[in-house]
C-alpha cells in the first residue's frame, strides 16, 4: 500500500482540511506508486499562514549567526541522507542518480554557503554631511515567504530560497510542485531535525489554482519566491502586485551554445549532449539551440547525431541509464506537440522524435533525444521554450549572426560559446542578452554562491543564489544617530 504523506502546518503533520488526497508516480513506471498526499486549499494555506506570522517574531529576534548554524546542520544531514535522498528524487521525477545526486549536492553547498551568510549580513556605514551624527544602514527580516518551488530540481531550487529567507530571520510556508511532494516533505523532516523551531516552517501540498494562488493573494504573505513557467510567473507577478508583494520570478529560457569555427570540438559536443540531453532536456538552462559556424556545422552535426543515437533511454535508477523520462504525460504531449510543429515549419528531424517504448520503458513517459536541423531563427522551435530532449540546430557565417540570432527570443537565462579567440569571447559577454554566459562550457552548471536568473521574460530582476539572494528576503532599514545634543535639520542646516 502507498504511503500516505501529510502536510506540515502549526507544528503537526496532518492531512489537507478537505480531507482530499492526489497520487504522485514514477514518470519512469507509471504503474509504481510513490505515495498519496494532501490535496490542499485556502483554508490549510491560511492556517499555514497564520502560524508561521506567529513564530516570525521568536525567530527574526534570533541572531542571524545562529539561524546560520541550524542551516549548517541540515546541510550535515542532506551529506549523511545523499544517497538515500538522491534515490527516492529519481523515482520520484525520472532524472539518473548522477543528476540527483547532484541536486542534492548542490542543496548540501547552499546549506554551507547560506549559514556563512548569517554572519555577513552586511549594512553600510556611511560619513554624515552633519557635525556629530552617524549614519548607517541594516538589513531585516520582512515577514512570512512563500515559496514555490518547480519538479525538475525538486531538492536544490527549494534550498535556493528556503535556506536564505530562513537566515534572513523569515518564516516560509513552502508550496512544492506536485511532481516531486516526496522530496519536498524529507527535506522539511530533515530541517525540523536540524533544529528549526517547529512553526518556522510550513509545508502545504496542492495544485497551483487551490493552493499556490492562495498563498500567493494571502495578505499575510509579504514576498514570493516563484521557479517556473513565464505564463504563471505573470500571473503571480499580477495578483502579488496588487498588495505591493515583493516578488521574485526565475522562469523559462530557450538558451543557445554557440560554436565557432575555432573551438575544441571535441569540448563542445560533450557541452551540448549534456546541455541539451541532461535531465531529458528538462532544466530551465537546457541548451535548446545549436548555433553552428557554417566552416563546422556539417562535421559537428554528423558527429553529434551518432553521439546521441547511442543514448540509453530508461530508468534513472540503472546504472546504464543516459536519460530518464519527461516529468508526466502532459509533459510529453507538449514536446510530441513541439516535434510536429518542427516538422511542419520545414525543419529536418535527424534523429529522434518520437515517443520511446521498448522494453522497460514501456510504463513511463520516454522521448527519444530529438535533433532538427535547418532550422530558421524565425521557427516556432528556434523561439519557444520546448522543455525537453529537442535540439534546434542553427547555422551562421559570422559571431555578429551567432549573437543576433541567440537574442532573438524572449527570453534571457543562460547561454554558452565555444571559442578559442579571446576577442570573440569578450564581445559575447558584452552582447549576449543573458543572465549568464558561459565560455567554453554548456549552459547548465551554476553554482551556489554566483547568481543565478535571467533578462527579458526570464524573470523580474530578482537573482537566486549568491549575495543577491540575501538582499532579496531583506529589507534595508537606514539608521541616523545624532549625538550632538541639538537639533539638527539635515539641509537646512547645511546650506
Amino acid at each position: 500500500m502507498a504511503r500516505e504523506f501529510k502536510n506540515y502546518i502549526d507544528g503537526k503533520w496532518c492531512d489537507a482540511a478537505s480531507g482530499k488526497r492526489f497520487e504522485n508516480r514514477n514518470p519512469a513506471n507509471w504503474e509504481e506508486v510513490i505515495g498519496t498526499f494532501p490535496d490542499s486549499n485556502a483554508e490549510d494555506i491560511d492556517r499555514a499562514v497564520k502560524s508561521a506570522a506567529t513564530a516570525y517574531d521568536l525567530w527574526r529576534l534570533t541572531p542571524a549567526p545562529k539561524r546560520g548554524e541550524i542551516i549548517k546542520r541540515a546541510g550535515d544531514l542532506l551529506a549523511y541522507c545523499k544517497e538515500d535522498l538522491a534515490r527516492e528524487m529519481t523515482r520520484e521525477m525520472g532524472k539518473i542518480l548522477l543528476e540527483t545526486r547532484g541536486d542534492v549536492q548542490e542543496g548540501i553547498d547552499t546549506a554551507y554557503y547560506a549559514a556563512t551568510e548569517g554572519r555577513r549580513l552586511f549594512g553600510y556605514t556611511a560619513p554624515s554631511e552633519l557635525p556629530n551624527k552617524f549614519n548607517m544602514s541594516i538589513r531585516q527580516p520582512l515577514g512570512v515567504a512563500g515559496v514555490i518551488s518547480p519538479w525538475n530540481f525538486p531538492l536544490a531550487i527549494p534550498t535556493w530560497k528556503i535556506f536564505p529567507a530562513l537566515v534572513c530571520g523569515n518564516t516560509v510556508v513552502f508550496k512544492p510542485a506536485e511532481d516531486t511532494p516526496a522530496t519536498a516533505a524529507r527535506f522539511v523532516e530533515i530541517l525540523l531535525e536540524a533544529g528549526l523551531p517547529e512553526k518556522v516552517i510550513q509545508l502545504v501540498n496542492g495544485f497551483g489554482p487551490s493552493a499556490g494562488m492562495p498563498l500567493v493573494e494571502h495578505p499575510e504573505v509579504s514576498l514570493i519566491s516563484f521557479t517556473g513557467s513565464t505564463p504563471v510567473g505573470k500571473m503571480i507577478s499580477s495578483v502579488a502586485s496588487k498588495d505591493l508583494k515583493r516578488v521574485s520570478l526565475e522562469l523559462g529560457g530557450k538558451n543557445a551554445q554557440i560554436v565557432m569555427a575555432d573551438a575544441d570540438l571535441e569540448l563542445a559536443l560533450e557541452g551540448v549532449l549534456w546541455g541539451a540531453f541532461g535531465t531529458a532536456g528538462q532544466r530551465c538552462t537546457a541548451t535548446s539551440r545549436l548555433i553552428l559556424h557554417e566552416a563546422i556545422h556539417d562535421k559537428f552535426l554528423a558527429t553529434l547525431i551518432k553521439r546521441v543515437e547511442k543514448l540509453r533511454l530508461g530508468n534513472g535508477l540503472e546504472s546504464t541509464t543516459d536519460v530518464g523520462p519527461v516529468i508526466n504525460q502532459k509533459q510529453l504531449d507538449k514536446i510530441l506537440s513541439y516535434i510536429q510543429v518542427g516538422k511542419d515549419e520545414g525543419a529536418k528531424l535527424e534523429t529522434g522524435g518520437e515517443r520511446y517504448t521498448d522494453g522497460a520503458c514501456r510504463n513511463g513517459f520516454f522521448i527519444s533525444p530529438t535533433i532538427f536541423s535547418q532550422v530558421t531563427p524565425e521557427m516556432r522551435i528556434a523561439k519557444e521554450e520546448i522543455f525537453g530532449p529537442v535540439l534546434a540546430v542553427l547555422k551562421i557565417k559570422t559571431l555578429d549572426e551567432a549573437i543576433r540570432v541567440l537574442n532573438n527570443t524572449k527570453y534571457g537565462l543562460s547561454s554558452s560559446i565555444y571559442t578559442g579567440e579571446v576577442n570573440a569571447a569578450f564581445k559575447a559577454m558584452r552582447d549576449i542578452e543573458a543572465g549568464i554566459t558561459y565560455i567554453n562550457g554548456p549552459t547548465i552548471g551554476a553554482e551556489a554562491h554566483m547568481p543565478f536568473g535571467g533578462v527579458k521574460e526570464t524573470g523580474n530582476g530578482h537573482r537566486e543564489g549568491g549575495w543577491p539572494v540575501f538582499e532579496f528576503f531583506t529589507e534595508i532599514k537606514t539608521v541616523f544617530v545624532d549625538y550632538s545634543g541639538k537639533l539638527q535639520r539635515a539641509q537646512i542646516d547645511n546650506q
